[in-house]
């Protein structure tokens, strides 16, 4: 219970009997036993709400670490292929105009 042993419980109970009498130890102990059992309600109800914001908190950690995470990865994926497209259209007309130009090869080839 509280760190108490049974002989010194009975101790206890030996002192109150003696010194609050045998008709009030009942109503005492009664009390008592209410008093107890509403601070263990309200314990254990506190310990459920402490444990339910506990759970919240984590939960929306992890919300906020997996949509970092699904929106870092749709950056990179949309950094990575802009980057290609901007080189892609830039290289072709170069190597249109490289095709289409003749060269120095190609004049003494023909000529």
């Amino acid at each position: 219970m509280f760190g108490i042993g049974g002989t010194v419980l009975l101790v206890i109970l030996v002192v109150a009997l003696i010194v609050l009498g045998p008709k009030s130890v009942p109503q005492i102990a009664r009390t008592l036993g209410k008093a107890m059992g509403e601070f263990r309600k309200v314990s254990t109800e506190f310990q459920r709400t402490l444990n339910t914001e506990i759970e919240l908190e984590e939960h929306e950690k992890r919300k906020q670490e997996a949509e970092k995470e699904l929106f870092g990865t749709e950056q990179k994926a949309t950094a990575a292929t802009k980057p290609a497209e901007a080189a892609s259209p830039a290289a072709k007309p170069a190597a249109a105009a490289t095709a289409a130009a003749p060269t120095e090869t190609d004049a003494s080839v023909k000529g």
